[in-house]
């Protein structure tokens, strides 16, 4: 044989080894939509109807972006993760329910949603008796810190002590001191009131009414008329997507100054297709969350190339990293990945151990590796340094503060940092 080829086919097989080896090391990519042997099973309970549908898409891009960078990176336990994404709607209708017993019978190991705290409330009784972990991104109400629910609930939104804190003080700041609230009637509307009320009373401010809806009111002029006779100096409207019929009536017809108009995360969304003949420039909004980077909106582009609303958008991707991270754990210590596994773990790979930045794309390849060698991380979110306490809420959170324009669409301020507890 000549030697120049045999040295030639030598260094062949020399790269085809190097080759093998690199594939050997480098880890499996899988994708979810074929995904049928998946360790890890996942669920969203996420609204694509109803009064918070507005949240829906930026929600369900941080859910596929984090299943996205997992299989990317190796899955969990060297296979794939699915994911079923189902509608939450709200508590109008049952579709929430409809949805868990649809995620129940795909057999998800655990749920990403909901976003409003009434649609949990509604379901969260059949999730824990199927021993499904959920995680909201959005859910705010107080009510949930202390709910009987086995373990199996966590929320990567704080609760609205700190948005109602937030939003006390911004009111305060801004020279206002007798506060006038129109209020949803649900655990979100009356929590939140009640704490912003707390903030605002606690400095010297007064509280000089405060009227409640029920939820879907299409009409609420007389609260609206209840809370002007009581002659406030800035309103705070706390709903959904009741504040389309609020606003035109309190703004447009009876000439309240939207510069002493403050919304929250329930209704902080872009009217420019609903208030074409007034705008409510000077408007402010709160919700609970970081502002998102130029970078996280890159990396959602490559899930959702449409998406124009962010708000938690990072929270529902932190959710699906820290359920990923604890079923990582139970693979390690060879467990199986169930509802009952993943919870056992979630407050441990929440803090403690090696930090592990998500906001950076390799964030859960570095986390996996510290995993797989048997040590511990403590995850650092894209939404904040989430650091769950025994009732699953984080301990330590953002809320992001937002202004409105003459187009009647909302630009961020910045984001206020705070502790909880």
């Amino acid at each position: 044989m000549n030697k120049n080829l045999k040295r030639g086919l030598s260094f062949a097989a020399v790269a085809a080894t190097a080759a093998m080896l690199l594939t050997a090391c480098a880890p499996t990519k899988f994708d979810a939509a074929s995904c049928k042997d998946a360790k890890l099973a996942l669920g969203t309970l996420l609204p694509t109807t109803g009064n918070l549908a507005f949240l829906g898409a930026p929600e369900i891009a941080g859910v596929d972006l984090a299943v996205k960078e997992i299989n990317e990176n190796g899955g969990v336990g060297g296979a794939c993760v699915s994911v079923k994404h189902t509608d939450s709607g709200d508590t109008t209708t049952n579709t929430a329910s409809q949805s868990e017993a649809a995620l129940k019978s795909a057999g998800v190991d655990a749920i990403v949603g909901a976003a409003s705290s009434g649609v949990t409330l509604s379901v969260i009784d059949k999730v824990v008796k199927d021993e499904i972990v959920q995680v909201s991104p959005a859910n705010t109400a107080p009510v949930l810190s202390t709910y009987a629910d086995n373990g199996f609930y966590f929320r990567t939104a704080p609760s609205d002590v700190l948005q109602g804190r937030v939003l006390g003080n911004k009111i305060l700041a801004d020279g206002y001191t007798k506060v006038g609230f129109l209020t949803i009637q649900d655990p979100y509307g009356t929590g939140l009131q009640e704490n912003a009320a707390k903030s605002i009373t606690s400095q010297g401010g007064s509280i000089v009414a405060n009227e409640v809806f029920p939820s879907g009111a299409k009409n609420v002029n007389a609260q609206v008329d209840k809370v002007l006779a009581a002659k406030p100096d800035a309103i705070a409207v706390i709903s959904f997507d009741e504040v389309k019929v609020i606003l035109p009536y309190l703004v447009k017809t009876k000439g309240w100054d939207s510069t002493a108009l403050y919304l929250v995360d329930g209704n902080t969304a872009d009217f420019s297709k609903d208030f074409t003949d007034f705008n409510i420039a000077g408007a402010q909004g709160t919700i609970p969350g970081v502002i998102a980077t130029d970078a996280f909106k890159k990396r959602l582009a490559t899930v959702n190339k449409g998406l124009t609303v962010f708000a938690y958008a990072a929270e529902s991707y932190d959710a699906t990293m820290l359920i990923a991270l604890a079923a990582d754990t139970a693979v390690q210590n060879g467990e199986d990945v169930t509802g009952s596994t993943i919870k056992k773990y979630m407050v441990q790979v929440s803090k403690g151990g090696t930090k592990v930045d998500f906001s950076k794309a390799n964030g859960y390849k570095t986390a996996l590796d510290l995993i797989k060698a048997g040590k511990d991380v403590d995850f650092q979110g894209v939404s904040g340094p989430i650091t769950f306490d025994d009732n699953g809420d984080p301990t330590e959170a953002y809320v992001g503060t937002y202004l409105f324009g003459t187009d009647n669409n909302n630009t961020p301020e910045g984001a206020v940092y705070g502790k909880i507890g």
